[in-house]
């Protein structure tokens, strides 16, 4: 059987960057693609700072060589996340830490070896989960790779579901540049759109909400405008960081008006709003989604709302699934470590009809992203997130082509089996 002989690390760099959230939702003003200001989340040197990441390789017995991507979110540090993920700190725990415990291991099934990776502890604690997430893509493709198979044949094999081979909606995510990459979007037919970065009140929100209300008819006149097939109809989905709460003083009855107008706005179009209040903590994060989700249903809004702060590991999921928190579960990937976790979640949000995003961060690298592509054909989400990046061509050229390459050659596979 195949076997790990080495494991080696490469420092790398993601496709954005690490930002503070903390002192950008306090006011922190641009300084050209600078933030000013002092940081205000430990572990930061500055605002903003350029994002880190870590390729694991694993050299295989047979010769091949097999890796993954150890990367962090944008957003380090905030909402109950790991701190910032720099390479000079991470690289000599990995080899004195994780690689002992990887060389030698024979590569039967993904998910023992992934079991045994998330278990890894080092001075009683877990190993920071930018590095379960790396090491849990490359030992996937390394069993893939034994096995002369895709990832996602490996994925739908070992949790004993079906291989759908039909293409995922895409999520496209617009950045602080949110009217140009609407633009791109449109001309790319991006499922659904626009993310927005809605994550500064004074400038993208507006004191009484006004901003954000203009913005949403501006991008469903943009559609309707310049779409050329009719049939087009991507979602609406707008991250807001909390900043609906922020301006309604977290009053559900306040922000569940003010989402009834946005719906409206947005006709015909579906609209989701991602975390429209930041409570602080998982328990009350979860209360508080679950009371406006109720509310929103008493009053017959259709706005959909989307878990994300707060809703950080697969426990997590669960918790805000069972309570009737969200109509949708962001499963950020990173944040849930091993991405066997992240194909759990997903399973779990099918499971019992609640949305499921395969989400994760633009400050990813196009690793992790062909990984979590093979994670979206096994599971089938309802959408998955385009990165890494912002600039909207890089991170869809990226997933697009990854899970068009895989359903190709699955659909090769297919026809020479019934052949």
């Amino acid at each position: 059987m195949t076997r790990i002989e080495s494991v080696l690390c490469s420092a790398g760099r993601t496709g954005f960057f690490f930002d503070d959230q903390k002192a950008i939702k306090a006011g922190a003003p641009n300084d050209g693609f600078f933030y000013a200001g002092a940081p205000k989340t430990p572990g930061f040197r500055s605002i903003r700072q350029a994002g880190e990441s870590i390729s694991i390789l694993l050299r295989l017995s047979d010769g091949q060589v097999a890796w993954g991507d150890c990367a962090a979110v944008q957003y380090s540090g905030a909402g109950g996340r790991d701190p910032v993920f720099l390479a000079a700190d991470f690289i000599p725990l990995i080899q004195q830490s994780v690689a002992p415990l990887l060389i030698g291991r024979s590569l039967g099934r993904f998910r023992d070896l992934a079991a045994q990776a998330e278990a890894i502890q080092v001075n009683g604690r877990p190993i920071h989960t930018a590095i379960r997430y790396g090491v849990s893509q490359a030992l996937l493709d390394a069993v893939a790779r034994a096995q002369h198979r895709l990832p996602c044949q490996v994925l739908a094999a070992e949790y004993g579901i079906p291989l759908a081979a039909r293409p995922v909606r895409i999520f496209t995510q617009s950045g602080d540049d949110r009217y140009h990459n609407v633009d791109k979007m449109i001309l790319k037919g991006a499922d659904v759109l626009p993310h927005g970065l809605i994550n500064n009140i004074p400038d993208k929100l507006g004191q009484r909400g006004e901003k954000l209300l203009a913005y949403v008819e501006w991008l469903r006149d943009r559609v309707l405008s310049r779409r050329q097939d009719p049939a087009y109809a991507p979602g609406f989905h707008i991250d807001v960081y909390g900043t609906i709460g922020l301006i309604f003083d977290n009053d559900a009855a306040r922000m569940a008006e003010y989402l009834e107008r946005l719906g409206r706005a947005a006709q015909p179009f579906a609209l989701r709003i991602e975390g429209p209040m930041d409570m602080g903590s998982r328990q009350a994060q979860c209360d508080a989604l679950a009371r406006l989700r109720r509310l929103l249903r008493q009053r017959g809004v259709a706005v959909g709302l989307v878990a994300d702060e707060w809703c950080n590991t697969l426990e997590d999921t669960r918790l805000f699934v069972d309570a009737g928190a969200a109509d949708m579960i962001q499963i950020k990937t990173p944040d849930l470590g091993g991405i066997q976790n992240s194909m759990e979640a997903v399973l779990y949000c099918k499971a019992r009809g609640v949305g499921a995003y395969l989400g994760g961060t633009c400050n990813e690298t196009d690793r992790s992203a062909q990984m979590c592509v093979h994670v979206a054909l096994a599971a089938q989400p309802d959408q998955m997130l385009a990165k890494p990046g912002m600039g909207i061509d890089e991170g869809f050229m990226i997933v697009y082509n990854e899970m068009q390459r895989a359903l190709t050659l699955l659909s090769e596979h297919k026809e020479q089996t019934n052949g």
